[in-house]
């Protein structure tokens, strides 16, 4: 049996490796988090559930917390540089399951991170740029050779980083939900004028995805001296955080505006809900934060990468070739990683597909919760809490599919061919893998 436990560096790590701390790991997931969406979603979210769009992000934010108990659960038991890839391969095995989801991951991971570089390009080419629609993509490619960069000097660097980006966009976050709180028009968030209970349902669906950074953080496990106890700490830590920010920043914007002015608003509305109390000024703070977030979720989004190829090399799911350092520094998958991301970011149009990979997350989500009903003995986990989790991340795919998905035909088409690339990288490594073991063995 493995144990449960990791109280300090392995044999094969330096005495004087430095640790991330509770607050690090976490930070590292709200970094992840509070990207792009929240700038995004309001808009979109005010269309399907009005003014209740603050109820819907609070159940997005319990939806999530279902998924995160069963992560924290795995995570606590088998900490690794895997993350949630572990997990999977802990209940079913290192077989095709285990390979197809972790090529599903590391390719949504890329598409994601991609959009959220995107969403940095757009920003900063309004604020240094003007109109030049051009300069989007040159910044868009710029923040990921930085935030690469940044993550091959090491996870310390990242977790400093990320802490100076979530202090500046949490601290102006909260500074705006407190000035917009105080100065709301009560009448405009009376439950009288809340849609239906179907609609607010069907609007978690877009308000979840603000959640999905939260599987970033299992991945810290490798950084973490004693993940077992600090691993479901950082990850109720930044749930609790991304849901009091969501909800509060709803609050604000829909208690300031109507709801007519924050869908007309789109991804200004928080800056639009600033002017009336702090004028120009707010806008441009609100254009600060936004640039702030979206270059935190673009290195939050490469995190992963190295720990996670070098996790999956060692177990044969990925190429030795993804596990190798170039240079004898830069992790060969993070090099890949980042190459992908500025390929689809530059080369691509990436609003025809923006929610692929919130919906491959979902995916992904639901399989390694069910997965975890496997070695539910093992983990200590509450069976009713695991089958919560499971029904509640079905049903907000289900919900997204036929309220989102089916009216993007480009994003079904996507979706599909991601889904069949995953099974041909998994079965075509394989089959090379093994056909030149057995050459090998003919040859000894």
């Amino acid at each position: 049996m493995e144990t449960s436990e990791v109280t300090g560096p392995s044999p094969a790590e330096p005495a004087d490796k430095k640790f991330l701390t509770v607050r690090q790991a976490a930070f590292i997931g709200v970094g992840a988090m509070v990207g792009a969406g929240i700038f995004a979603l309001l808009g979109a979210a005010g269309e399907v559930a009005g003014a209740a769009v603050w109820l819907s992000f609070l159940i997005a934010g319990v939806v999530a917390g279902l998924q995160g108990y069963s992560f924290a659960k795995l995570g606590a038991r088998y900490p690794s540089a895997g993350g949630l890839l572990e997990y999977v391969a802990k209940a079913t095995g290192n077989g095709h399951f285990t390979g197809v989801t972790a090529w599903l991951t590391y390719l949504a991971n890329a598409i994601v991170t991609a959009m959220v570089a995107v969403s940095f390009g757009s920003y900063a080419t309004s604020t240094f740029a003007g109109e030049n629609a051009a300069w989007i993509k040159v910044f868009a490619a710029l923040i990921i050779v930085v935030m690469t960069a940044v993550n091959i000097a090491g996870s310390g660097l990242v977790a400093k980083a990320q802490t100076v980006i979530v202090y500046v966009v949490l601290g102006i976050l909260a500074f705006f939900s407190v000035v917009t709180l105080v100065n709301i028009h009560p009448s405009l968030l009376a439950f009288s004028g809340y849609p239906s209970a179907r609609d607010i349902i069907s609007s978690v669906a877009l308000t979840f995805f603000a959640f999905l950074g939260f599987g970033i953080i299992t991945f810290t496990a490798k950084d973490l001296a004693k993940p077992a106890r600090q691993l479901p700490k950082a990850m109720f830590l930044a749930l609790g955080i991304a849901t009091v920010i969501y909800v509060a920043i709803a609050l604000g914007v829909f208690g300031t505006l109507t709801v007519d002015k924050v869908i007309s608003s789109g991804g200004t509305a928080i800056a639009v809900a600033a002017e009336p109390t702090l004028g120009r000024a707010g806008y441009w703070l609100m254009t600060v934060t936004a640039l702030f977030a979206t270059a935190g979720a673009t290195n939050a989004g490469l995190y992963p990468a190295q720990g996670l190829s070098e996790r999956l090399a060692e177990t044969g799911q990925f190429p030795p070739l993804m596990a190798r350092k170039a240079g004898g520094r830069a992790s060969n998958g993070l090099l890949i990683q980042a190459a992908v991301c500025l390929v689809l970011a530059v080369v691509f149009n990436l609003d025809s597909i923006a929610s692929i990979g919130s919906a491959v997350a979902l995916v992904i989500f639901t399989m390694i919760t069910a997965a975890h009903l496997r070695i539910r003995s093992e983990t200590g986990a509450n069976l009713l809490m695991l089958v919560l989790a499971i029904v509640a991340a079905g049903a907000v795919f289900v919900t997204f599919v036929f309220t989102t998905l089916i009216h993007e035909p480009a994003s079904i088409a996507t979706l599909a061919g991601i889904l069949l690339l995953s099974v041909a990288l998994d079965y075509g490594w394989k089959h090379f893998r093994d056909t030149r073991t057995k050459n090998a063995q003919l040859v000894h």
